[in-house]
């Protein structure tokens, strides 16, 4: 199977250089990776309907003899129409198809055929618009529905799948062991391809799809788990000593029960006692939940040891907050809190890259100029970066080589599902937020429908005469237009029509970083009362002022994604809201929207989304570094993702490096599926 995956699509029958471009697109590039690309459903052809009681609108099965050849008529814009009439003894049917003249020689008079599609017309007429179809002989009782791209139908994928199979070693080896097939009741993979592609049963799919499940999750968890041991070397690590009760004391308020849990995890870990490697911790929770007293605490406990700290966060005015809200944490400890940036004067960054040096300034916070040149710590223990999936991971391993293997943590205001959280970041440890301090306010969310735009304007006025802000998130724009333009347009609008007195800021994607700070200083010092903006503003600076958030086309945005940008307001003491404007009628949609108004709770809502959205889509990008998920879904396969996270474990206790000849196997499978996210390190 190994070897497949080195053979081009092209080799394959019937794949030419043009056909060759779209396999590609859609990640089959050899004959190995298009036997993995597995179908998205199947279509039942197994019971055929007459075609006289065929149901109307509904996907069915007819068997029918082709009457005569198709006839081609050229209509409008160059387009071609075949159509083509079939019958079953009793009644017949009209078949059309566009611009495929190959149809001509692919239905062949007098010859019986299953054809798969939706019957449309009345009761003397009845048409079927481009079939699926195959010979009566050869039809499959279940068959395969691939995702397409245009030029490459779900037939031709299937035909060149079919011609994949001839290429496949007999007998063929199986990654997984003999006896741990058997252990967990798995079919073998040869069994598993073909009727994961051509199932003879239902029966027989399901058995197929365990299997391959559990593969793609164990050779997952196998290479998450190399990952983590290879950032954990045993090797001598800084340990600190708990003073997070002297700092909890100083404090004005009293910590959440999962703050405290979440700083015991921490120095538990940077204790020493358990194991002899630095910490790897996320701490991840809603927007609110108290991260940054997390990581002052943690920060407390390493400098009351004798060591130093910093935090890096992905921009200026995030750092310049987290400065701010560390100082106040930590400054009346007697601790030296200091703020590196790009913007930092040269005379006052010599100097306090010399204080720096020599110990004075125990904690230095900033964005990546801390990773530049000439920025040297005396001894630094703990490393925490914000919103990590921000950085790359050269920046991060930049990072942490300030010190001579520090501990790290890493906050995310992105609330994932726990499992989830255990794929992303299977080389952390997870430490969760899930209770936010008392006296925060729940928004209050509105879904409406744009004929009530002007009144939800009106709301904006109410608030923004009392000295308040308020936040514009702009429509999503389609794929090549230019969001720059969207932003102009819709503020121009705004001031034109709606707030002519009222000063108003944009931010767009075109805008340069420095640009992008300079509008969210204005915004934060509430020099502007309304910002409209893209999605730029989903991790930003905290603005108590702001107390509205009002979001155009909300039903294009995940659900995650509308929580994050929910999180811009409610800052502050004062009752704010989020209105959602959207005049979308899918269920889908209108799901989303009412959880958003039924729920704050991050972890809730990030559940819905994967189980609406799967995993695949949950960030939008593949940012994280995690291969894609092929077949496994998070939600559902929950069983087979722990069963396969404890074979892992055994199988790495007894042969860490998968060198053993049994293990062969899986050790190809991981290095396949890393490399695709840049792991070069799992051979």
């Amino acid at each position: 199977m190994a070897s497949l995956f080195e053979k081009k699509i092209q080799e394959l029958k019937g794949v030419g250089e043009k056909r060759a471009k779209l396999f590609c697109k859609l990640g089959a590039p050899t004959v190995g990776a298009l036997l993995r690309l597995y179908p998205r459903s199947y279509e039942d052809w197994s019971h055929p309907s007459p075609i006289a009681s065929a149901p109307h609108d509904v996907p069915c099965p007819i068997k029918a003899t082709v009457l005569h050849r198709p006839k081609e008529t050229r209509i409008r814009n160059g387009m071609t129409l075949y159509k083509v009439a079939v019958t079953d003894g009793i009644s017949d049917l009209t078949l059309t198809f566009f611009n495929n003249p190959y149809i001509q020689t692919l239905l062949m008079e007098g010859q019986e055929y299953l054809f798969y599609g939706k019957i449309t017309g009345g009761f003397l007429r009845r048409e079927m618009l481009v079939p699926e179809f195959c010979p009566a002989s050869t039809a499959p009782a279940i068959a395969p529905v691939y995702r397409q791209t245009e030029g490459l139908s779900s037939r031709i994928i299937s035909n060149a799948v079919k011609h994949a199979f001839e290429l496949l070693p007999d007998p063929m080896k199986d990654p997984i062991p003999d006896e741990m097939r058997q252990q967990y009741g798995l079919c073998h993979l040869r069994f598993a391809l073909e009727n994961i592609h051509f199932p003879h049963t239902m029966e027989d799919l399901g058995v197929a799809k365990t299997r391959l499940i559990f593969e793609e999750l164990l050779v997952l968890q196998l290479g998450l788990l190399r990952l983590k041991s290879r950032t954990r070397k045993d090797i001598s690590i800084h340990p600190i000593e708990d003073h997070s009760e002297e700092f909890f004391s100083l404090l004005p308020f009293s910590p959440t029960n999962a703050q405290r849990k979440a700083v015991a995890e921490a120095l538990e870990d940077m204790s020493g006692k358990l194991h002899s490697h630095s910490m790897s911790r996320l701490v991840q929770g809603d927007v609110g939940s108290g991260k940054t007293a997390v990581a002052a605490a943690l920060c407390h406990s390493v400098i009351k040891n004798g060591m130093q700290a910093t935090l890096m966060a992905p921009t200026e005015i995030l750092a310049q907050q987290h400065a701010n809200s560390l100082s106040e944490f930590l400054t009346p400890c007697g601790i030296q809190v200091a703020l590196l940036t790009g913007s930092v004067k040269a005379t006052k960054k010599r100097l306090l890259l010399e204080q720096l040096k020599q110990g004075k300034i125990q904690l230095l916070v900033g964005t990546h100029a801390i990773i530049s040149d000439g920025v040297e710590f005396q001894n630094l223990a703990l490393v925490v970066t914000d919103e990590q999936h921000r950085f790359g991971v050269a920046q991060r391993s930049a990072l942490a080589a300030k010190g001579e293997n520090p501990h790290m943590l890493v906050m995310s205001a992105t609330p994932i599902p726990r499992t989830l959280a255990l794929m992303i970041y299977g080389d952390l440890d997870v430490s969760v937020l899930d209770e936010l301090p008392p006296g925060r306010q729940a928004i209050d969310t509105y879904a409406i429908r744009s004929p009530r735009r002007e009144r939800a304007f009106g709301f904006l006025r109410k608030h923004i005469d009392q000295g308040y802000q308020c936040y514009i998130i702009c429509p999503l724009i389609e794929e090549g237009q230019n969001d720059m333009a969207s932003v102009q347009e819709y503020a121009e609008m705004l001031r034109t029509r709606f707030f002519p007195d009222v000063s108003i800021g944009i931010l767009h994607g075109k805008m340069k970083p420095k640009e992008k700070e300079a509008v969210m200083k204005q915004f934060a010092q509430n020099e502007l009362s309304i910002l409209v903006s893209t999605t730029v503003v989903e991790v930003g600076v905290d603005v108590p002022n702001a107390v509205i958030m009002l979001i155009e086309n909300a039903e294009r945005y995940g659900l995650s994604q509308l929580h994050q940008l929910r999180g811009r307001v409610g800052r502050g003491s004062v009752k704010s809201s989020c209105i959602l404007i959207s005049d979308a009628q899918n269920e889908e949609a209108v799901a989303r929207l009412k959880i958003m108004c039924q729920t704050s709770d991050g972890f809730r809502i990030a559940d819905e989304d994967l189980r609406l959205r799967g995993p695949g889509d949950f960030f939008g990008t593949n940012q994280h570094g995690v291969p894609d998920l092929k077949i496994a879904n998070m939600m559902e396969d929950m069983e087979l993702l722990r069963q396969a996270q404890a074979v892992a474990k055994e199988i790495l206790a007894q042969d860490s490096d998968l060198s053993l000849p049994i293990h062969r196997g899986l050790r190809a499978e991981v290095r396949q599926l890393f490399q695709k996210v840049g792991e070069q390190g799992l051979n």
